[in-house]
């Protein structure tokens, strides 16, 4: 039973449409929501975080109603989790449970025993996609709470038809090309991946890194998309850390013959490759919840 997902993240727009780098955020949303206006056999969008920029509920809203024409113009659900400049009010006003049927409507489950964290579960044509919430508030890293984990297992007790994606803001894996990183991901990894170690999760759909990379992970594959309002150039001097412009999005194939397989697109975008930032990651000053986790 074979399932496509176009994968975005990290869409960072604000209520003014611009990131807080001054970036065209919107902007590259809808390049890259053109250039991906002629693929074939969609079954649904998967959005993984930093929706907004500023954790506002109206830059929720804007990413919300440009990826929810995409998806409706298909009659194909979209799906968001949070991220690390994401906040949960201003997520669930502008987008509830995260996962919304093609017409816009609310279509997920809260998973059980949550308080605040938008952690949810809807099914798409036999597959079954779970979402987590990573986002550790005034944090860049992730978590995902126990509680959530308790949920998970509940969840996955029973495979689905055509299995399960998970999706979260924040990697358990990481490159040894930019080792500074792994600071920045998921800080539990290894008990998510003692969560899904044996069950029917066949993929596992991150961002927040700005780059395309996949790993091996709990029995399964982990991809993490490269960024829609910037992307991670790599190929900067060794200790450097380059955001430049042109947005990416991934293809996920699921089901098929190699399943998964993810194909990467870049936009048309005039300014791609253009630097918008270069930092030394040995002077990020991590969050007092970073230093002491």
């Amino acid at each position: 039973m074979p399932h496509r997902i176009l994968h975005l993240s990290d869409t960072h727009v604000t209520a003014s449409g611009f990131d807080e780098d001054g970036v065209d955020a919107l902007g590259s949303l809808d390049r890259i929501l053109r250039d991906c206006r002629h693929l074939p056999d969609l079954d649904l969008i998967v959005v993984t975080g930093d929706i907004a920029d500023d954790g506002s509920a109206e830059g929720c809203s804007l990413v919300r109603d440009r990826v929810g024409r995409f998806a409706a113009d298909r009659g194909i659900p979209a799906i968001y989790t949070t991220g690390n400049h994401d906040r949960r009010p201003g997520f669930t006003t502008a987008l509830g449970t995260g996962h919304h049927n093609a017409d816009g409507s609310d279509a997920g489950r809260l998973l059980r025993g949550l308080d605040e964290e938008r952690a949810a579960v809807s099914a798409v044509g036999g597959l079954r996609v779970v979402t987590l919430d990573s986002l550790v508030p005034g944090s860049a890293h992730g978590v995902v709470s126990q509680a959530q984990l308790d949920a998970l297992r509940d969840v996955l007790r029973d495979p689905a038809p055509a299995g399960t994606v998970l999706a979260l803001h924040h990697p358990p894996v990481h490159t040894p090309t930019a080792p500074w990183l792994s600071g920045l991901g998921l800080r539990n990894g290894a008990d998510l991946a003692a969560a899904v170690q044996g069950t029917d999760v066949t993929a596992i759909l991150c961002g927040h890194f700005h780059l395309q990379l996949t790993g091996q992970f709990g029995g399964t594959t982990v991809w993490v998309t490269p960024g829609v309002v910037t992307r991670a150039d790599l190929t900067a001097p060794p200790g450097l850390f380059r955001g430049v412009k042109g947005a990416g999005a991934t293809v996920v194939d699921l089901g098929g013959p190699f399943s998964p397989s993810f194909h990467v697109l870049h936009a048309r975008d005039p300014q791609a490759g253009q630097e918008v930032y270069v930092v030394d990651p040995a002077t990020w000053q991590p969050a007092p919840e970073e230093q002491s986790a």
